[in-house]
């Protein structure tokens, strides 16, 4: 019996004939575009209205012929639903205070207010009491500060009210992002999704994350089940989603670099520039670039991606905080590990960060700790992603003693509670030194960094005692801080 008789038996003549294969238009995504920069858009069905639809008629109608899989046609998604809540604004008082900005004075959408109340920030941070004066009103911005000063928090109220304040288009694809972040490695990227998923929870707006090393399919299927209003991804994986047609940039109303610096040295340039040119005009974008150093470079960058930019330098009185202790063992390269394993054995520490500058550095240490009976990890860009955000949680957890990584995998961590950075080789770049120790005494809580200077890199400790701007001194480590590491099995 053919697919047409079937249907005349099932639905009658009329009906059949406007069922029946080759009948109707077949569903398709927007995969393609006709001049580089904007979509196709002649595949009505790819398009999801985000409009109240009318009431569906009493009587049910058959669903249109497809021949593709139930898994392929275009699905109409449910918006969540933000928590229901009956807070009020007057729940969450701040009282002035001379020198400080409450967020209470910028006009804030109650429901960003409300998640604000939630991580319990009652006033700004210098970064964001001066950059939130020039975002919330339209105008680009180029800011440097020191990490740990809530410039993350910073952007993201900036492009929540700017969404919030702007009805979406009323037909929009499903991978075209209202907003952009885009962050050199994929710890930043997770780091930075997280904070905006607390941020909008009462919103009802999407975030997504698009990072390299995780399951492509996985991030497409969530890239299909709703609207994009959020998008932090690092460049190459962008790339990959926007060169197949899955993702489309014309619709990003704000586009944020994070660490420009650190996408400078590690070449992700010509790939944030092919991005760029998929986005609108830097005239009908609003622009946000972050550095944690304004070199020649970086600011060149600036002045090509921005319009009229308000420029933001946060000069913190310490460049590195003053609740890290800081401490300098002069020590022969063979006799580091040694000192490394009695320091953590000796002293009982529980959540320690060791940094070295290369990946088989890392995995060396690593291995030796485990094989000495340290709980320890690793975290470095050989990591595949889904190991490295288990390895971040065990470490949260306290299931893990001690993290050892490089300063591309240790950017962008924020976990409290670490109470002692070790440098078992000093950064080659200064600015990284200060981001190292800066994983230690956050949140106004006591810290400890040790670093170990020997014949191949104490050469460092001129630049970086310039950049902190005071002299730190180098000290013998104590004689039993260096005896012979006794053997032990791994604990089960």
């Amino acid at each position: 019996m053919t697919v047409l008789k079937a249907l005349k038996k099932i639905f009658g003549k009329s009906e059949a004939e406007q069922l029946a294969p080759g009948s109707s238009p077949s569903s398709s995504s927007p995969s393609s575009r006709t001049d580089g920069h904007q979509p196709e858009r002649t595949a009505p069905a790819a398009i999801v209205k985000q409009e109240p639809v009318a009431p569906a008629a009493p009587t049910a109608q058959p669903a249109p012929y497809s021949d593709k899989p139930k898994a392929e046609q275009p699905r109409r998604p449910r918006a969540p639903k933000p928590p229901v809540s009956t807070w009020k604004l007057e729940d969450f008082v701040v009282e002035p205070q001379e020198g400080k900005t409450r967020f209470h004075d910028f006009k804030l959408a109650p429901e960003l207010m409300h998640a604000i109340h939630d991580l319990g920030f009652p006033y700004c941070t210098p970064i964001q009491a001066q950059v939130l004066g020039f975002t919330l009103a339209g105008k680009d911005a180029i800011g440097r500060a020191q990490t740990g000063t809530g410039k993350t928090a910073a952007f993201l109220i900036s492009i929540i009210t700017q969404l919030l304040q702007t009805p979406p288009p009323k037909e929009r694809y499903m991978g075209e992002p209202r907003a952009l972040i885009i962050a050199p490695t994929r710890e930043l990227v997770v780091q930075i999704a997280k904070d905006a998923a607390s941020l909008t929870k009462y919103t009802g707006l999407n975030v997504m994350t698009f990072v390299g090393g995780m399951d492509f399919d996985k991030q497409l299927k969530h890239l299909e089940a709703r609207h994009c209003d959020i998008l932090v991804a690092t460049p190459g994986r962008l790339l990959d989603f926007n060169q197949r047609g899955d993702v489309h940039l014309d619709m990003v109303e704000v586009m944020v670099l994070d660490e420009a610096d650190r996408m400078l040295d590690m070449g992700f340039i010509p790939q944030v520039r092919q991005i760029i040119r998929q986005t609108p005009p830097k005239s009908e974008r609003q622009t946000l670039l972050f550095s944690a150093t304004f070199t020649d470079d970086v600011m060149n960058l600036a002045k090509q991606w921005t319009t009229d930019p308000a420029i933001v330098e946060i000069e913190a009185e310490n460049v590195a905080s003053a609740n890290v202790e800081q401490h300098i063992y002069a020590v022969a390269g063979a006799d580091k590990y040694k000192l490394l394993y009695n320091l953590v054995n000796d002293n009982g520490w529980e959540r320690v960060m060791v940094f070295a500058n290369r990946k088989d550095e890392v995995r060396r240490i690593e291995e030796r700790l485990v094989r000495d009976g340290v709980n320890a990890a690793q975290l470095s860009g050989d990591v595949p992603q889904h190991k490295r955000i288990k390895t971040l949680e065990g470490f949260r957890e306290g299931k893990i003693r001690v993290l050892v990584a490089t300063d591309v995998a240790g950017r962008g961590i924020h976990i409290d509670g670490i109470s002692h950075v070790i440098n078992f080789t000093l950064p080659e770049v200064p600015d990284d030194y200060v981001h190292r120790i800066g994983r230690t005494g956050r949140a106004g809580a006591d810290g400890v960094s040790i670093s170990f200077a020997g014949e191949d890199d104490s050469y460092q400790l001129p630049s970086i005692e310039a950049l902190l701007g005071r002299k730190i001194s180098c000290e013998m480590p104590p004689t039993e801080l260096l005896r012979p590491v006794e053997r032990k099995r791994p604990k089960a």
